[in-house]
């Protein structure tokens, strides 16, 4: 019987896969009805940025929360996927590394990055750079709004509310990192959280 990091991991993946098909061919229709209706109104342009959006966060989620495998993830990939999913929102997200990454390490900077939304409702800045074999996230605000018991998850401290749907991701992350013999670390300060993976 798998645990329950790799039975989250393949519902992840299950859902992820069974809606990517139809986001896509939505995406697909609406390329055909722009190029019969060059100017399709203010309804057709809501329906595409909606259909655009949940497709980027489709493949954000399919990495964060779906199986993993040794396969590298590229830089383009990447960059694409935060632009995509962070456009629209209060956060910029800024990815800095060069080179390719292992999809492990790239879902467990995923995780990280919804940990850090959840400290920045008022919006901000999120650096993501590679320091030797480490990853690190610097989010930067003028406010921050910080649940130390969720925080404390990170570092394997228990939690005895129940978690929201929006939390999971403080439960996940350390689960995972553990499993990838990894140590997450944060710091927080008044206008800045770093998490080092």
């Amino acid at each position: 019987m798998p645990h329950d990091t790799n039975i989250a991991e393949l519902i992840g993946s299950r859902i992820c896969h069974d809606l990517i098909s139809p986001i896509g061919a939505i995406n697909n229709g609406l390329e055909l009805i722009e190029m019969r209706i060059p100017s399709g109104g203010p309804e057709m342009a809501l329906i595409s940025h909606s259909a655009s959006n949940a497709s980027a966060r489709i493949r954000f989620f399919r990495i964060a929360f779906g199986a993993t495998g040794s396969q590298l993830v590229g830089r383009q990939e990447v960059a694409s996927i935060l632009k995509d999913v962070y456009s629209d929102t209060r956060l910029t997200v800024n990815w800095g590394p060069v080179d390719g990454l292992p999809r492990n390490i790239v879902r467990m900077t995923f995780l990280a990055l919804l940990c850090l939304e959840t400290g920045m409702p008022y919006g901000g800045r999120i650096e993501i750079e590679q320091d030797g074999e480490q990853i690190v996230l610097c989010g930067h605000a003028d406010k921050l709004k910080i649940d130390t018991t969720l925080w404390d998850m990170i570092k394997g401290d228990p939690r005895e509310e129940k978690l929201h749907a929006a939390q999971v991701q403080f439960c996940l992350l350390p689960q995972i990192a553990a499993d990838e013999l990894h140590t997450i670390t944060t710091a927080i300060k008044e206008t800045c959280i770093t998490i080092r993976i």
